[in-house]
């Protein structure tokens, strides 16, 4: 019988309630659920041992029967309910929810009517062409799933950040904590901030490499070893993901942090200006190129110094890619990058009022306790029905819920009231000019119709940037990482009307979109347009996710003042309502 762990916890919570979906049970008992699996995975506490104790009474959003069961969980390991839930449907149904296009409602119809369990079933079901006989599908759905399933095959062995982030964190712990190890690090993408990445790979320091090697294949987060070698060992972990692991000697470990972090490109061009140094440059030291060339340094302990051996002031690995760092770093003209701690609060963030886990004093709260100044609440707005979107009197209602905290809080704190309105299909706002004139800012998304062509899609951005009261663009172009492509767009456009308006942009901080892309962010930057990283939280947890969004700024040569949220409570008033009539 498995021990349980916190993530048990949270995992059972949130099977419980995406099965109750599944079976059309009541919304507020599945919201229920979901709402103790946040509790259980923000809960500053013991929240293994409290539940073992049976001591959760009295604790937010767990209620009676959740109590009971996470007793039971946490004491036993077993859960019958959850286990009784599961024996409805096939292990695989789960596999459907990475689907893009389908959610519960469409998986339970094809479960109930075709005995759809699996991707493989879906794949069969569209190509026949009986998922298009059910009611609200239609052939253009059966051949938009197709596609879906197509990308996510073609996606299989790439990763986003935050499926690999956790093991990164905790596998470098565990090289650091060996006692033969001298250093170690993460190199590779993941090191240089890319949003998704195809394996992990590892680089340790050490005069013993044989027991290193010995021991990376043994902790439980390893499922099989691909190949092991003296020097290289190469393991698969139960996520799917594969990690590589490479042991150097002290001497050689700053050239082969640099040789395996990459990119390539930016290899090659390091290495051909080290030939016109008269050296060779590879991933275990320099080289005299012949008898005459000049002697090498003697003595480089990082990578800095690899740099400054060859005229370069340090690259950050994030800026690594082969596009002007080179040139950059020579001429003393890299820009110093933003920092997590330069963030002073943030915009995009939901409560229960909309599709949100968490109320307005518990993002708040929760937002202090991160040592944010300020915090941007902007719910949905109406015309997003799923997300459960504010019309005009419940929005005017939470500004005065707004106001009142507030006062509660005092000087050293604020509630920022916004709204994150939907961008209509022809360009205009969900709500009337009137309604944003009472907020804070206003944060324009498209929510619906993907599909409209390039040159249409823009044009609705673009009335949307032009209007007064459009503080900032979300999610410029729509993505879900390895899920939906983004729409078609021109994005030059929309940053030179940005420029002219200025109408910030959002650089997305949720994992599955770090939207707009790394790859847009100089030429914003180059055009003067400010950036606004927001983490669209939807519970106290999602704050964190700020985080992946400064490592997408910095890999898109973004410093604090470029960034819109590192000014501070008293500068920032006047930053959001830069565009707005006076």
């Amino acid at each position: 019988m498995p021990e349980a762990t916190r993530e048990t916890l949270i995992d059972a919570l949130e099977q419980i309630a995406t099965l109750l979906e599944l079976k059309g049970e009541n919304p507020f008992k599945i919201r229920a659920y979901r709402t103790g699996a946040e509790t259980v995975r923000t809960h500053p506490g013991d929240f293994l041992q409290l539940a073992r104790d049976n001591a959760l009474g009295g604790i937010k959003g767990i209620g009676e029967a959740l109590r009971d069961k996470l007793h039971l969980l946490a004491s036993t390991g077993t859960l019958p309910f959850l286990e009784n839930l599961k024996a409805e449907f096939p292990d695989t149904i789960f596999e459907l929810f990475d689907i893009s296009g389908l959610g519960a409602k469409k998986i339970a119809a094809l479960y109930a009517e075709l005995g759809v369990g699996s991707i493989a079933d879906l794949q069969k079901a569209c190509e026949s062409g009986e998922a298009a006989k059910l009611s609200g599908f239609g052939a253009k759905t059966a051949a938009k799933l197709l596609e879906a399933i197509q990308s996510r095959a073609t996606y299989a062995d790439t990763f986003r950040v935050d499926q690999v982030a956790p093991a990164a964190r905790e596998i470098l712990e565990y090289l650091r904590d060996h006692p033969d190890t001298s250093r170690a690090e993460v190199a590779g993408s993941f090191r240089r901030g890319k949003e998704t990445v195809h394996d992990l790979d590892f680089l340790v320091a050490t005069k013993h490499p044989e027991a290193i090697m010995e021991a990376f294949v043994i902790p439980p987060w390893v499922q099989s070893v691909i190949a092991s070698g003296p020097t290289k060992t190469s393991v698969r972990l139960h996520s799917g993901v594969q990690c590589d692991l490479r042991a150097v000697s002290n001497a050689e470990f700053p050239f082969a942090l640099a040789y395996f972090t990459g990119s390539k490109e930016h290899n090659i061009q390091l290495r051909a200006r080290a030939l016109k140094h008269g050296w060779t440059l590879n991933e275990y030291r320099f080289a005299p190129t012949g008898p005459d060339s000049p002697e090498v340094p003697e003595e480089i302990y990082d990578e800095a110094e690899i740099h400054r051996a060859l005229g370069l002031e340090f690259i950050d690995p994030a800026l690594r890619e082969g596009s002007g760092e080179i040139e950059a770093s020579e001429n003393n003209t890299l820009p110093r990058l933003v920092e997590l701690e330069n963030l002073r609060g943030t915009f995009h963030n939901h409560t229960t009022a909309s599709d949100g886990h968490a109320t307005l004093r518990q993002m708040a709260e929760a937002a202090m306790e991160l040592g944010l100044e300020y915090l941007g609440i902007a719910d949905h707005s109406k015309a997003s029905f799923q997300a459960n979107g504010l019309d005009e009197t419940r929005l005017r209602a939470q500004l005065e819920e707004i106001h009142a905290l507030n006062e509660e809080y005092g000087p050293d704190f604020r509630l920022f009231a916004g709204s994150e309105v939907d961008i209509l299909r022809d360009g205009s706002l969900d709500f009337p000019d009137e309604l944003l004139a009472e907020l804070d800012y206003v944060v324009a998304s498209v929510h619906n119709v993907f599909n409209l062509p390039e040159s249409e899609m823009t044009a609705r951005l673009l009335r949307a940037v032009e209007n007064p009261y459009v503080t900032m663009l979300g999610h410029l172009t729509g993505r879900l990482l390895l899920k939906r492509e983004s729409y078609a767009v021109n994005v030059p456009a929309i940053l030179e009307a940005c420029a002219a308006n200025n109408t910030m942009v959002e650089l997305n901080a949720n994992p599955w979109r770090l939207d707009m892309d790394w790859r847009w962010w100089r030429m914003a930057r180059e055009k003067g347009v400010r950036c606004a990283i927001n983490p669209d939280a939807h519970s106290v947890h999602g704050l964190q996710d700020l985080w992946y969004g400064v490592r997408t700024a910095r890999k898109g040569w973004l410093g604090r003042q470029d960034v819109v949220n590192c000014l501070p409570l008293g500068k920032i008033e006047a930053a959001l309502a830069i565009k707005r009539p006076r």
